[in-house]
């Protein structure tokens, strides 16, 4: 094969040149050939080589004609949405959501599937949520496996994808201990054994939602923080997560000690940031005072709900209770960004989503009071913008990455050095948030 100087072959630069177009045109809208090329780096001829490549691959398709200053009309191209599809999968804390989306992520099918009250992170269930789940949104929507990219998971916990025999999760918290994951699902048949299970912890996925589409739109630095029955984080530097020092993986901060022998943590440790702000712990402060969050709670989401609703009908113990809760984790956000100064920190997560409106400003102050003063005044603190699919959307981004990199090329799953890098589209961050997912990816539902 022929080897360029630079070491890379003719397969190489043909892949880097369908990616570029590819990415462009996603995340920059439909766009000429003509303005690919400025877009792009590459020559027209390069440009018209790529187009008909992908158009052949019914990858591209036109998007109407535009006038030129005293031209021809120029024919604009864009992603074909149904050329492909990806399935997103959020293992949360009170539910397994699965959701079928094309390949600009539109959605096109959903199921949720609850887990037992309290959780229930028996991985036998959950495997089996799984199976179903895609067999549910694949039949609703009326596609087959032919077109999917693949199956992206977002759990919790430490994702370890250099574990021979596929991705193992270790998560401490809800009692997995080196489950494999990867290999559990692929023994369901629930997809062809091509079709790849790409799995990440949730704060990641979550991190990548915004970074792409979300309120982390054109940040260089941001913490994306899951909030939810416990709580952690992503870091994003050079604007893609695994850069920087935590060299891919998520942020434990749940598990950092903000009290000298304090309370229990769910992870068997004491005083974790988690035992104070995460809802489980939040929930068992209040019942500690004596809060009850009535018969009709069935989960953490409908207890947290009753909470905030004794919150705003005056209840001095909630009141307290959501006051500690905002120092905590503004104390805990003084840490990040003391220790890595990021632009901005996006709250999610269903907690985070639920109690926003009514800690932020005070988690706020806190983390200002508590932070140094330069980091301090260059970050904002602001909540996600994708809502409660955000986990969902990044898991589906992660057969997409696969996607970009491959230049839009199928290929069959593959060791985890093989697996795309997160930084493959945040390389057009810039673009215009206008752009073909960005847009799909407001028009969800």
């Amino acid at each position: 094969m022929t080897t360029a100087r630079s070491g890379r072959t003719v397969r190489d630069l043909r892949r880097g040149n369908r990616s570029a177009v590819l990415q462009r045109l996603y995340f920059g809208g439909p766009m000429s050939r003509q303005e690919l090329g400025p877009a792009t780096g590459l020559s027209s001829g390069s440009v018209s080589n790529v187009v008909g490549e992908l158009v052949a691959d019914a990858l591209l398709e036109e998007a109407g004609i535009v006038d030129s200053d005293g031209g021809r009309p120029r024919t604009l191209l864009r992603v074909a949405p149904g050329s492909a599809h990806m399935i997103g999968i959020d293992v949360g804390e009170t539910r397994v959501r699965v959701e079928l989306f094309d390949l600009t992520l539109t959605e096109l099918a959903r199921t949720e599937l609850p887990l037992q009250p309290r959780g229930c992170y028996d991985v036998g269930p959950i495997v089996d949520h799984v199976r179903t789940g895609i067999a549910t949104v694949l039949a609703e929507a009326g596609v087959g496996t032919d077109r999917l990219l693949g199956v992206g998971i977002g759990v919790p916990g430490i994702v370890d994808r250099d574990a021979p025999g596929g991705t193992v999760v270790h998560g401490q918290t809800i009692g997995w201990e080196a489950v494999p994951l990867e290999a559990l699902l692929r023994a369901t048949k629930a997809v062809p054994d091509e079709v790849p299970y790409i799995i990440d912890n949730g704060a990641r996925t979550l991190g990548q939602a915004e970074m792409w589409f979300g309120a982390g739109r054109g940040a260089r630095d941001a913490v994306v923080v899951l909030f939810g029955s416990g709580v952690g984080a992503s870091l994003i530097t050079d604007g893609s997560p695994g850069g920087g020092p935590t060299e891919g993986a998520p942020l434990e901060w749940g598990h950092l000690t903000v009290q000298v022998r304090g309370r229990r943590c769910r992870c068997g440790a004491l005083g974790c940031l988690e035992a104070y702000t995460g809802a489980e712990s939040l929930l068992a402060r209040w019942a500690e005072r004596g809060g009850d969050p009535g018969a009709g709670a069935v989960d953490e989401e409908d207890a947290l709900a009753a909470l905030l609703a004794a919150a705003h009908g005056g209840d001095r113990v909630a009141l307290e209770v959501l006051e500690e809760t905002a120092e905590y984790l503004g104390a805990g956000l003084s840490d990040v960004i003391n220790l890595f100064q990021p632009e901005r920190i996006l709250i999610g997560g269903w907690a985070g989503l639920m109690l926003g409106p009514y800690i932020l400003p005070a988690v706020r102050e806190h983390a200002t009071r508590y932070s140094l003063r330069h980091p301090a005044a260059r970050v904002t603190i602001e909540m996600g913008q994708l809502g409660p699919d955000a986990v969902t959307v990044g898991a589906a981004t992660l057969p997409l990455a696969a996607f970009f990199t491959t230049g839009g090329r199928r290929t069959p799953p593959g060791p985890p050095s093989e697996a795309p890098g997160w930084q493959t589209a945040l390389e057009v961050r810039g673009a215009s948030a206008s752009g073909t997912a960005a847009g799909a990816a407001r028009r969800r539902g």
